[in-house]
């Protein structure tokens, strides 16, 4: 007899540590800020592109390993809250709370807010949600998906890896 998964009230879940770990591996680390991308925000640490406070990040900006770590946690927990918030009502598996919260980690909570994965989501279309992740190809206007792309890539292999994750959470 195999055990049933079931969905967890959003605002009862947190990032788990693997997800944590994974959504640090996906952003690396810079000690000093940089853009990561063309048309991107100044980010250090493992992707931050603001401190606990609200200040945005500067070039220049430098950071320490723990310090960093802190920073992603601080961040990550109050993303948690927005996030929750912004799906009253709404069950997730662990595995796609963790895959929402690296979305939201890389595009923000704005983005959240206004795109299509939420919408499907208040509307109980859980695999919609995980289709609308391959949306979310662009950085500054130019399309990561693009074959031989040198610009972007990562942006496209991880949304490609999110989807991937979420329909095997279906």
């Amino acid at each position: 007899m195999s055990a049933v998964r079931q969905r967890i009230a959003v605002g009862m879940l947190t990032l788990s540590m693997a997800g944590f770990g994974a959504w640090k591996a996906s952003e690396g680390f810079t000690d000093v800020a940089v853009i990561p991308t063309k048309g991107d925000v100044a980010t250090i640490g493992h992707g931050s592109t603001r401190w606990e406070d609200g200040r945005p990040v500067k070039l220049g900006d430098t950071i320490t390993r723990p310090r960093a770590e802190l920073l992603a946690r601080n961040l990550n927990s109050q993303a948690e809250k927005q996030f929750a918030a912004s799906l009253p009502g709404v069950k997730l598996h662990q595995v796609e709370f963790d895959i929402y919260m690296d979305f939201v980690g890389q595009y923000g909570i704005g983005t959240w807010r206004a795109g299509s994965p939420r919408r499907d989501l208040l509307a109980g279309n859980y695999a919609q949600a995980c289709h609308d992740l391959l949306k979310y190809r662009y950085a500054a206007g130019f399309d990561c998906s693009t074959p031989g792309n040198k610009r972007c890539p990562g942006v496209w292999t991880r949304q490609l890896e999110r989807h991937a994750k979420c329909m095997g959470a279906q």
